[in-house]
């Protein structure tokens, strides 16, 4: 036990300090377009506010980001059902045009998976896979699989995309908090490197597990497995 919490004294350390870096540099970087602008009173100013603009986006979706992330590991979350096949098709639907902007197919299928938990978090779960699975695909004419199945105690929702060829040791790293692969750089909706680690918060908050598995011909697969929720009873 007190290697455990040892182990989760220093994970949060970890995160504190990743986060603090983290936070830093869209400050730093405002701090110094900030200077430029008063040292050259001449200057064009419609590139800088351009720039403050995308600067301060990424620190508010970042701060956003820890919020939900630290939600999720308090469990401070109300309970109730939820058919996962339903959040995943809402999350697929939000996302199609971002698919549909970069050339990815999404397919969508299964059954009814009825669970346990935050309507809201789940929501937070799927969108960030999906958005993730879509982020990092193929240039053009990649694709994005959804998929839920539903067992007599489990639900699984497994998010498959095609893209690069990952090795085991990367994919195993692709749950912490602030990883990014070896090309998997920030874009317009790359993220702030907590997607996943999101993800793996919101499933263990939800007593799931979180699989992430490399596909031999490239891409990633990520499945989530969720206790089923028990079947209705009349009163």
């Amino acid at each position: 036990m007190l290697e455990r919490l040892e182990a989760q004294v220093a994970e949060q350390q970890r995160f504190a300090a990743n986060a603090s870096h983290e936070l830093r540099t869209p400050l730093a970087v405002t701090q110094t377009l900030l200077d430029v602008a008063r040292k050259d009173p001449s200057r064009d100013n419609g590139e800088l506010v351009d720039r403050l603009h995308a600067v301060n986006t990424r620190a508010i979706d970042l701060t956003e980001a820890l919020l939900v992330l630290s939600r999720a590991d308090q469990r401070s979350f109300a309970r109730e059902h939820v058919d996962l096949s339903l959040v995943a098709e809402e999350a697929t639907e939000t996302l199609l045009p971002l698919a549909e902007e970069r050339g990815i197919a999404i397919e969508t299928s299964g059954d009814i998976t009825p669970t346990i938990g935050s309507p809201a978090l789940l929501l937070q779960m799927t969108t960030n896979l999906v958005q993730n699975a879509i982020v990092h695909n193929l240039p053009e004419q990649g694709t994005v699989w959804v998929t839920t199945s539903a067992h007599r105690k489990t639900v699984v929702l497994t998010v498959e995309n095609t893209g690069e060829k990952l090795t085991p040791q990367l994919v195993a790293t692709l749950g912490e908090p602030f990883q990014r692969g070896s090309r998997r750089i920030r874009t317009d909706h790359a993220g702030v490197g907590l997607g996943l680690a999101i993800v793996k918060s919101i499933t263990r908050a939800h007593d799931g597990t979180l699989t992430l598995t490399p596909r031999g011909v490239g891409g990633l697969r990520v499945t989530v497995q969720l206790p089923a929720a028990p079947p209705h009873t009349g009163q």
